[in-house]
């Protein structure tokens, strides 16, 4: 353990500027401006996983961009773990809101980090937490301490949908085939609290479209007359939710797992201050469906949001004007049983079925997946508890995210191998929003329990 330690404490000034420059490459995969820097971080991180000791590294192509795949097989007969990440990352806007560059990262102290975190896009999501396994089997291939082989898959597209690597995985499985995946993609409760995802939303992501004139008009001339686009969207968004906060869709919750009271009770021990909560976000009142807490909108029951609407004129000063379209992107997230195809069907049905006369309506989906458990009575779990144990001093609680990975139910079911989701960002680290940030503390702490991960699955699969 002291020598896992010395040689972190070593090396964490390189471990750290090696990240920044990683987050200085704006891979930013919804963005074609930005598709040759995404192709510029595939070819990064394929240097950094052969530096780490991988005796093989290729890029693969896909229909999208590539996947960067990595392995050293010490033994065919030991235990092989598949390390899952992303290195791309959402697009930074509304840029003006960061407070500094999202590509040019700097490091600052906060009330979470008082060590200091890395401000930039991608530091928590996920180049930073995929950055960890490179660094934990650097230290594993140079100490002589891996216990077992590693494949890497890091993708291109994770904040996109995900497309090349559905597109990639079952055309690969003998590649890759793994007793196990590990994914650092998700959080934990607090830095002094630590937790392990068992359980993750799915996801379906639909753009919709309402066109009323064919033209924008004069809405003195026109004011009154014929339906506005925009007018008639927000209604229509409107009701997609009653009173109760409930979603109004047909069909909509008639496949949600329904968690047991001894469940939710279980739940509800985790720690959690809404007095906290709340003054974190700046808000003095939290919302949702009525019936459950916090934790359990956020965790264990689906949702539908609003991710953007535009319309009409948004520039400076006044022009009055009937806009020919509206438009919308619409995300619902949705737990264990809920299908991701049906409910974009179901939304698609409804949502045109709602529109009234004088305007047509287009829904146009982008992409999702499905939402994914994992048991805690199987050794991938217990080797991630022993591992989190060891180096933060209490056992981890397991916890369900509200947060979507679509491509993890596809990893169970194409290569049948459970997905241990060990993640070590805190709420609080802004992914998806301006001045996102990964503290150093979890960078570190996240190199340091990886490798016991690596160790402590191998053993107990020996006495499996």
């Amino acid at each position: 353990m002291e020598n896992r330690k010395s040689y972190i404490e070593n090396n964490k000034d390189r471990f750290i500027n090696e990240l920044i420059d990683l987050l200085k490459m704006p891979s930013v995969s919804a963005d074609s401006a930005f598709s040759q820097d995404v192709l510029n971080t595939a070819e990064a991180v394929k240097i950094s996983l052969e530096k780490a000791g991988c005796d093989h590294v290729e890029i693969c192509e896909t229909p999208g961009y590539p996947i960067v795949y990595g392995e050293k097989i010490i033994d065919p007969s030991l235990p092989t773990v598949l390390v899952y990440g992303h290195y791309d990352v959402q697009p930074a806007d509304p840029i003006d809101l960061w407070d500094s560059p999202p590509f040019d990262p700097v490091i600052k102290k906060t009330a979470e980090h008082p060590q200091g975190a890395i401000f930039a896009r991608g530091a928590c999501d996920d180049k930073g937490q995929m950055y960890m396994h490179v660094k934990a089997m650097e230290y594993m291939t140079e100490t002589g301490t891996l216990p077992c082989n590693v494949k890497f898959m890091i993708e291109g597209e994770e904040e996109v949908g995900s497309e090349g690597l559905s597109w990639f995985v079952p055309r690969n499985r003998e590649k890759l085939a793994n007793d196990v995946i590990l994914i650092s993609d998700t959080g934990m409760i607090a830095n002094d609290i630590p937790s392990i995802t068992t359980g993750l939303r799915g996801l379906s992501y639909v753009e919709v479209e309402v066109t009323g004139p064919n033209r924008d008009l004069h809405s003195g001339l026109y004011g009154g007359a014929v339906a506005n686009p925009i007018n008639i969207l927000t209604k229509m968004i409107a009701s997609l939710h009653d009173e109760d906060n409930h979603v109004t869709i047909p069909g909509f919750y008639d496949n949600v797992e329904e968690l047991s009271s001894e469940e939710r009770d279980q739940m509800a021990e985790a720690p959690f201050s809404l007095d906290a909560y709340k003054k974190a976000l700046d808000i003095d009142a939290v919302y949702g469906e009525k019936g459950y807490t916090t934790n359990e909108r956020n965790s264990i029951r689906p949702t539908l949001d609003v991710n953007g609407i535009w319309g009409g004129y948004i520039g400076e000063g006044a022009k009055t004007v009937i806009a020919s379209k509206a438009n919308a992107k619409i995300s619902m997230r949705l737990v264990p049983n809920q299908d991701w195809n049906d409910i974009t069907e179901l939304f698609k049905n409804h949502f045109e079925s709602i529109a009234p006369k004088g305007v047509t309506v287009k829904v146009t989906p982008h992409h999702g997946g499905q939402g994914y458990v994992t048991p805690i009575d199987n050794i991938g779990y217990q080797a991630a508890s022993k591992a989190y144990t060891e180096t933060f001093g209490k056992t981890p609680i397991p916890q369900r995210s509200g947060g979507s990975i679509p491509i993890v139910s596809l990893f169970e079911k194409e290569l049948e191998s459970k997905i241990i989701l060990m993640g070590f960002g805190l709420d609080s680290d802004a992914i998806h929003s301006p001045n996102e940030h990964f503290g150093i503390f979890n960078y570190l702490k996240g190199i340091e329990t990886i490798p016991l991960f690596y160790k402590y699955f191998t053993e107990l699969s020996k006495n499996n």
